[in-house]
Formats: structure tokens, sequence, C-alpha cells
């Protein structure tokens, strides 16, 4: 082999194996994290606050990891655990508080740096989650808020190897439990999540009363009256 391209072959071979190193530890580092500070759908802001020293080497790793949408799996991983990350970190550097809403331009206005970019919680939804991977609702039962209105955090991090399967497994976690499926005979209150994006659960034709009892056990009433019940803001804090 030439000097020349033995010299590019390792350059790219060093790229592609610092890459991976550096995916690799912030999942690695993420599920510690969230293992030590989140408890039944919770978090800890009090002991954060105390000590942000973990979150913040954690924000600091994200910030220069760059991955193809054409890699999904990591891809869809990296930037719901970024934007939970950085809800939390938002949510520490405000706190105490009662509410995600107290702090103007939370999700629409304030850019976080990660991933390359410098980029609103929104835009890190509705742009690199939704817009890249539209047929994807279940999204919306793991981006959390900061509210109790959001379907609960987990104590630990997505990771590309069982995506699928943790993603499944929130989605039928929250549309199985009563009090956010609400069910009165056949009147059924949802939450407002499916009012906002009502269209990412009536694709190809699809009911959204469809779309709920795929997930559930015990399937919704025959003639089913949906509405919705009004958010909940309040802080998603270990009390």
């Amino acid at each position: 082999m030439k000097p020349y391209i033995l010299l590019i072959t390792t350059f790219f071979l060093s790229v592609n194996f610092g890459y991976g190193q550096d995916t690799k530890a912030f999942f690695s580092e993420a599920d510690v994290f969230f293992k030590e500070y989140v408890q039944n759908g919770r978090v800890d802001y009090k002991k954060l606050k105390k000590d942000p020293s973990q979150l913040d080497t954690l924000i600091k790793m994200a910030e220069g990891i760059s991955i193809s949408k054409d890699q999904s799996d990591i891809y869809q991983s990296f930037w719901i655990n970024g934007y939970n990350l950085h809800v939390i970190k938002g949510i520490v550097e405000n706190y105490p508080l009662k509410s995600p809403l107290d702090i103007p331009g939370f999700f629409d206005k304030t850019e976080r740096n990660i991933g390359g970019k410098n980029i609103t919680l929104n835009n890190i939804e509705n742009k690199l989650l939704r817009g890249n991977f539209p047929s994807e609702p279940r999204f919306h039962f793991v981006l959390v808020c900061a509210g109790l209105g959001c379907p609960p955090i987990i104590a630990e991090a997505y990771l590309p190897s069982k995506l699928d399967s943790q993603l499944e497994q929130q989605t039928k976690k929250a549309l199985n439990d009563p009090n956010f499926i609400r069910i009165n005979k056949n009147k059924v209150k949802v939450s407002q999540i499916f009012e906002w994006y009502k269209g990412d659960f009536t694709q190809n034709g699809q009911k959204l009363l469809d779309f709920i009892d795929i997930y559930r056990m015990e399937k919704l009433p025959e003639k089913a009256k949906i509405s919705y019940y009004p958010y909940d803001w309040t802080l998603n804090e270990i009390q």
C-alpha cells in the first residue's frame, strides 16, 4: 500500500473509531445518570441542584457528537436522550420552580448546544425526530417535558440496541395507565398530546381509537366518545 493511501486509511479508521467510542461512552454515562436521578417517573432536581457535575459532563459530551440520520437507531436514541437531558438541565438551572412553563421560552426560544447544533427543544422534537421520522408516533411517549402530564421518564437511557423495545414498552405503559387514558363507560378522556399531534396517530386513514387500541390490554369501549383533559404542567420532581 502506498504511504499516502495508508495515511488516509489510518485517518478515517481513527475518526470512525473515535466517533464510535464517543457515542458508546455517552450512552453508557447517560444510563448511569438516569438510574441515579430518576425514580418512579420523577426526577431528583433537588439533588442535582446541589451537585450538577454529572449532568454537566453529559451535556458537554453531547455537544460534539454528530450522527447521521441514516443510522436511525443511534440517531433517534441520541436525540431522545439529548432532549430529556436538556430538559433536566434547564430545570436544574432555574430550580426551584413549579413548572417548566415558569421559564420563558423554555421550549421554543432557548437554544441548546447539542450534537454540533444550537437548537431549541421544540426543534429537536419536531424537526430532528418527528420531521425525519414522520411515521414514528411513539416518540410522544419517550420525550419528557418535565410536566406530570407527560408520560413518565424512565430510569435508564434509550439505547440503539433496544430502542424499538423501549419505544414499545413506554407506549404500552402510557396507553394502559388509567390516569393517562381515562375511561367512564363509553366516555374516554385522553391526553392533549393526542389533540396537539393528532396527525401522528391517524396516519394512513387510521382512527385515533384504533391507534390506542393497538397497545391496550383491554380495548376501548365500542362507540367510545373521545375528549381531552387539560395537560398537567406541574413539575415532575421527586418530593
